[in-house]
């Protein structure tokens, strides 16, 4: 951060005691190992028995910290403490810290200079501290990992004292993240991928009637130019060269849409004599939400409602599917594309198998096989489809209806099953019309030749294994085949010729029902595009990018957890047994656009629930996450280096799914939210912490029924959490204004339950810092008895903007516009002009109108 300069134009006179500079770097700094989350070297700052030149001025001393490099004949300015007022010994607020990629080597001089200021441009607060080894709380194999998404650190050194009177020394380090241009890079290649399929299975429809065919060309059109909106994000976002982050300065820019703000790891280490080093993180981003596209008309879960809401009311011109079945849909066609590739893959395994003769290879070949094909002919047996091949029976040319109006067919949930629907609303008609020359039937006898095509392969391979008397395959909980499917031809010639045409007709089968099951997928997609173009697909989009920003965060905070959690064993039962509560903080009021925000991030948050999480071993120097699947079905596999990944339970070794729990919940605390809650409407932010309140409640049923209760490092008793929600349920009902308690209490029941926490606002910078240091100063007072009377001591110096070279002089902090490689600046405000700004304004507000009126009399 930076650091203004703070003599007059009078030369500052220097003194002559020594200098004491404590290093915990090694001594020859080329023999350091450095990384890209740690510094090369660091060093606190302390003075002894300095004379003040006369006696009736006190000493305001400061250090100065030059570098020459070998070969450079002058020195460089590189740092310089704050200003300790009056005392022979102090201990300066500012250390040194040297960046790894800073060039430092064996006859690199550092000079350190004492100065005593005769003026000084403003009063700075004197705390001692000192630095923390950057060794404690990290093992070196697990580095490559941590450099792989974080990037940049920032570190600040602090020694508080204790309520014992000792010492604790904190280091507090602030983090860029890779992985804000990664995620949103890997989600687009994603959803072009999945764009262009959707694209050509409507190409694909065949023949339609006029009125559908016009509706399907006009939806083909406005999808091909999304398609080519993601194809030249991607490319915009390949070019960038820039900071490994967004500044709030660039969260409206339309090339940046899908990229997170500010996205930084905060860590707190804490070091005390009577406790074990500990570590404390927290991920600061800005809230998810589509700045480019603005909020004139709501934030998500408005814009959705609004579109599901006009969607019911379309008239005649389109078929009225739920979302539910929408999705269903999607889940058919994404099975269609896993299964398929699939079958054919185990069918031609079988053949290499009979080719060469391989029993044991044949049955287990069978076996795969036989799996994979009763997972596709269950995915098909969904009344959706049906009632679908039906809609697009009759949008074929040549399809005579008695009613000639296109029928607005409204397809809902069946009474009888809730996961199959059926026609229920049709409007103008009682039911589906059926047409004479359309068979029902039809789509029963397809896929139901797939079942009889696998028993014939089954037949054969028994019949083949039985000539070589050899066991034949047996099925659980499956009947033999009938007499009828048996091959009756006598068995002759070699395995391959006799399986082969039995393959070839079980791929024939599926393939046909492959085609009607995409068709009429399609068809139903047809009609959610249909009914509002082009809002259906700018809302996909605004979906899109909040999720990328989301998900960027979560991957973030999920592998930097799991880093530092490597050798908590409840924590890695918890993670494969009841998965991760991730907690965000919000701080955003709802007022204004800021409540198109909270609608964007309630959304996008809530979407997170669906993202599965895998561990694989590396095998390459490649440690960046890779992201597979679909929109509502992600799985982001995380890669590890060896010796991490031996360190895993079996259960996440192979491959189980591992999911987290995201809760949110959101108090306004700044002068908007005065507003809202005197003049406008806090129902959303009410309704968003009932809901979450809701979802955590449930994860720690989930945690309680399946964990031990010594699992958690701060776990005592079941009561202790229990209290905590119930606290947290009074508070939420309450209803109180700027209840910060909300806050404070979701983030002590995510650590007690080893969850990830979050912290947002609009841009990540006042009110998220405020929040952080703020949580950080009662973690030292609650959890390690920082003294009393140095708790807002020690709240201003974590909040002080003068923090060793972080910031150039041209920077602006206000703005968050920073130089590249240079995360967003912390800046504050005291704790008393936050309390009461939001009563000054209202005071404002009311003398600004009175003069108003007053002039106008």
């Amino acid at each position: 951060m930076e650091i203004k300069e703070e003599t007059t134009a009078d030369e500052a006179q220097q003194f002559l005691p020594s200098v004491q500079a404590d290093s915990l770097a090694e001594p020859k700094l080329t023999s350091l190992k450095t990384t890209a989350s740690e510094p090369k070297f660091e060093f606190s700052l302390a003075c002894k028995d300095l004379v003040a030149p006369t006696r009736d001025r006190k000493l305001n001393s400061f250090v100065q910290i030059t570098v020459s490099h070998p070969g450079e004949q002058t020195s460089a300015r590189y740092s310089s403490t704050e200003i300790v007022e009056g005392t022979r010994d102090p201990l300066f607020l500012t250390g040194v810290t040297f960046p790894p990629d800073y060039p430092i080597y064996e006859e690199t001089k550092i000079k350190l200079t004492v100065y005593d200021v005769k003026d000084k441009s403003q009063d700075t607060c004197a705390l001692v501290y000192e630095c923390l080894s950057p060794e404690n709380n990290r093992s070196k194999d697990n580095l490559p990992l941590l450099n792989a998404v974080l990037k940049n650190p920032i570190c600040k050194l602090y020694r508080f004292p204790s309520s014992d009177n000792k010492w604790m020394c904190v280091r507090e380090q602030m983090s860029e993240s890779t992985l804000s241009f990664h995620i949103p890079k890997e989600l687009i290649n994603l959803h072009i991928k999945e764009d262009m399929r959707r694209n050509q299975d409507l190409k694909e429809l065949g023949e339609l009637s006029p009125h559908w065919d016009n509706m399907c060309k006009s939806v083909i059109a406005h999808c091909d130019q999304m398609l080519t909106l993601y194809q030249d994000m991607l490319a915009e976002l390949g070019k960038y060269t820039g900071s490994s982050f967004k500044s709030s300065c660039s969260k409206g820019e339309k090339t940046l849409e899908f990229v997170p703000v500010n996205l930084h790891l905060q860590r707190m280490y804490v070091h005390s004599p009577r406790l074990k080093d500990v570590q404390y993180d927290v991920i600061t981003v800005g809230a998810p939400a589509a700045h480019f596209q603005g909020f004139k008309n709501g934030g998500l879960q408005k814009l959705l409602n609004k579109f599901e809401s006009e969607r019911r009311n379309t008239g005649y011109q389109c078929i009225y599917y739920s979302p539910e079945n929408t999705a269903k849909a999607k889940e058919v066609l994404s099975n269609i594309n896993h299964l398929q590739p699939l079958i054919s893959s185990h069918t031609d395994l079988l053949l290499n198998s009979a080719r060469q003769h391989l029993p044991d290879s044949l049955k287990n070949s069978l076996k795969t096989l036989s799996e994979t094909t009763e997972l596709f002919v269950h995915a098909f047996k969904d009344q959706l489809i049906r009632s679908a091949l039906l809609a697009l029976y009759m949008a074929r040319p040549g399809c005579v209806l008695k009613n000639p109006t296109v029928p607005r067919i409204s397809v809902e949930d069946s009474d009888d099953h809730p996961n199959q629907a059926h026609p229920r609303e049709i409007k103008r008609q009682d039911s589906i019309p059926h047409h004479s020359e359309y068979d029902e039937e039809e789509w029963d006898r397809v896929w139901t030749n797939v079942e009889k095509s696998l028993n014939c392969i089954i037949a054969m391979v028994d019949r083949l294994l039985e000539k070589e008397n050899i066991p034949s395959v047996t099925k659980e909980n499956e009947s033999d085949p009938s007499p009828a499917e048996r091959v009756a031809s006598p068995i002759s010639g070699d395995w391959y010729e006799q399986l082969y045409p039995l393959t070839a007709t079980l791929k024939d089968c599926i393939g046909e029902v492959v085609t009607r099951a995409r068709q009429s997928m399609s068809f139903v997609l047809l009609q959610e595009l249909a009914c509002s173009l082009p809002q259906c697909l700018m809302l996909t989009l605004r979906r899109d990018i909040v999720f990328s920003q989301a998900l960027a965060g979560l991957v973030c905070g999920f592998i930097i957890k799991l880093h530092s959690s490597l050798h908590d064993q409840g924590f890695l039962q918890q993670l494969h047994t009841v998965g991760l509560i991730v907690q965000y903080e919000g701080l955003l009021s709802t007022y204004s656009e800021e409540i198109g925000m909270l609608e964007d991030m309630a959304v996008g948050i809530s979407d997170l629930q669906k993202v599965i999480f895998k561990i694989t071993e590396a095998k390459s120097d490649d440690l960046l996450p890779v992201i597979t699947g679909r929109r509502g079905h992600y799985v982001v596999e995380i890669k590890l280096p060896e010796k991490m990944f031996e360190l895993l339970p079996q259960e996440i070794k192979e491959g189980k799914p591992l999911r987290v729990h995201p809760v949110f919940f959101n108090v306004g605390i700044n002068e908007q939210q005065t507003l809202a809650e005197r003049f406008g409407d806090t129902s959303l932010q009410e309704s968003i912490n009932q809901e979450n309140l809701e979802l955590l409640k449930k994860y720690y049923k989930l945690f309680t029924e399946k964990m031990p209760p010594d699992c958690l490092p701060h776990f005592q008793e079941q009561n202790d959490l229990k209290g905590l929600l119930e606290n947290l349920h009074q508070n939420i009902q309450a209803k109180k204004r700027k209840n910060v308690e909300i806050m404070w209490l979701a983030a002590l029941i995510c650590r007690k339950l080893n969850g990830i926490r979050f912290t947002c606002c609009k841009s990540a910078k006042d009110r998220t810092s405020m929040s952080v240091t703020l949580e950080q100063c009662s973690i030292l007072r609650d959890e390690h008895q920082l003294h009393k009377d140095f708790f807002i001591r020690a709240l201003d110096c974590m909040r002080s903007r003068q923090t060793q070279g972080a910031l150039n002089e041209s920077d602006d902090p206000e703005t968050g516009c920073l130089t590249d490689n240079k995360p967003t600046s912390r800046h504050f405000y005291p704790v008393a002009l936050l309390l009461v700004s939001s009563h000054l304004l209202v005071v404002w507000l009311i003398l600004s109108l009175a003069l108003l009126l007053a002039k106008y009399q």
